[in-house]
């Protein structure tokens, strides 16, 4: 059967796949597109494979929220470059992801891949993802994600594409939450409350203010004293009740927070890329080792 240029782009169109690619798999097929698209999702899913062992430390963090701002969620999806991460299939199926995540049950990432990824179609996240790492050429996942539900409110805010907050908050307003959540975003608090700081960082801490005060020289009956002055200047630093507010350095979130009646339940930050150790290519060196192999 002979191979037309409109049998081309329409296998082009359906797949999304490379013309000389579309056309070697309409030649192998004798031009039986369905069959073609077949083998193709086939060949698809292996290329996703080969691509899994690469890291991918760029991508997006999508929050999708409810209409009455009682639930919401956010995730990290993933890719090789930042150049994908701009790419609108990218981003569409990042966002898709998200309302999954607030529109589901799923409590790890296993477990969400496996659902549809969007309502009426058959589609699992994890089947479009392939799809996509076939169409456009990198390494993706979905890394991880949050959902929170509240009888007050949920309030968000997103820097750009790489940054978002998730803030559980009872009381205030639309303004004070997005303020909050934007403070988070800027600041990164380790946690709510001073109560809330784990026992073990704390005393870590210490430690080092500890071994700090004893190299100063300084006398041993006021080193409590300057080990404690440090301790609660560190805890100011890492809790958001006692961070000075960025758009008023002059009060505390805490302080901000009682002013207005309000309080926060909880609040999730994530950064894209943050505890993913990133390859560091060296190009001379693999040149290197390809000149002696040769």
């Amino acid at each position: 059967m002979a191979i037309t240029a409109a049998l081309v782009k329409e296998l082009r169109e359906r797949t999304g796949a490379g013309m000389m690619e579309c056309k070697k798999m309409l030649q192998q097929t004798d031009g039986d597109i369905e069959a073609a698209i077949e083998e193709m999702r086939k060949s698809g899913q292996a290329k996703a494979a080969k691509k899994a062992g690469r890291i991918a430390a760029e991508g997006l963090i999508v929050i999708s929220t409810a209409d009455d701002g009682k639930s919401a969620a956010m995730a990290e999806v993933n890719c090789e470059t930042d150049f994908v991460a701009k790419d609108e299939n990218f981003s569409s199926f990042a966002a898709a992801v998200a309302d999954r995540v607030r529109n589901s049950e799923a409590d790890d990432v296993e477990t969400l891949v496996q659902l549809p990824l969007k309502d009426g179609d058959e589609t699992t996240i994890e089947q479009a993802r392939e799809g996509l790492v076939a169409k456009i050429g990198e390494n993706m996942s979905v890394r991880r994600f949050v959902r929170m539900r509240s009888s007050g409110g949920i309030y968000s805010y997103r820097h750009g594409v790489r940054i978002g907050v998730l803030v559980d908050m009872e009381g205030g307003d639309e303004e004070l939450g997005r303020d909050i959540a934007m403070h988070i975003a800027a600041s990164n608090p380790l946690c709510v409350a001073e109560s809330d700081v784990p026992a073990d960082v704390l005393e870590k801490e210490r430690e080092i203010y500890r071994e700090e005060a004893r190299q100063s020289g300084k006398p041993e009956n006021i080193l409590d004293k300057i080990i404690e002055g440090k301790v609660r200047k560190y805890l100011e630093g890492v809790t958001l009740l006692g961070q000075a507010f960025v758009k008023d350095p002059d009060t505390t979130v805490g302080k901000l927070l009682e002013k207005s009646g309000a309080s926060v339940v909880a609040f999730k930050r994530f950064e894209v890329g943050e505890g993913i150790e990133k390859k560091q290519e060296d190009f001379a060196a693999e040149v290197m080792a390809q000149v002696k192999g040769s």
